[in-house]
């Protein structure tokens, strides 16, 4: 009898500790690292005529709790198509922490949809780097506003 217990307990701890957690997309500890030097002269929008591919935040909008729904659009230009694999995400702090094996199974040619990003409260700084199959390259920063 107390053999079937026990095994009944160590069923119901394997099961409750297979729920899973979000996907850690910054953690506490590289929050806490100082921001760039420049972070004040990184340009948040890039302009200029050229080909290259577009990186658009969908998500979040507005500043948000965690876990978080992050999503990036991309968009390809003038019949070129996206390379994922050169897909980049830099988490700009000093020094600059890389994102991309966090995100590295959300990322298709069409951007990135992670459903339950975590990262501590704060802003922070993310620069998402793509290229296409012509090798344009093309880089974009954004802030993305975590509440408590």
């Amino acid at each position: 009898m107390w053999a079937a217990f026990i095994g009944g307990c160590l069923v119901a701890l394997a099961m409750g500790s297979s729920a899973r957690a979000g996907t850690v997309l910054i953690k506490s500890e590289e929050a806490a690292l100082p921001p760039p030097s420049t972070a004040k002269t990184v340009s948040l929008t890039t302009r200029g005529i050229t080909r290259r591919p577009s990186i658009v935040l969908v998500s979040p909008e507005a500043s948000v709790t965690s876990p978080f729904v992050l999503q990036f659009k991309f968009e390809a230009h003038g019949g070129s198509v996206i390379r994922p694999n050169s897909f980049h995400l830099i988490y700009l702090r000093t020094p600059n922490v890389d994102l991309t094996a966090r995100v590295r199974p959300y990322v298709t040619a069409n951007g990135v949809i992670v459903t339950d990003a975590e990262a501590p409260p704060g802003e922070h700084m993310l620069r998402v780097e793509i290229s296409d199959n012509e090798n344009r390259d093309s880089s974009a920063v954004f802030v993305v506003n975590v509440r408590k």
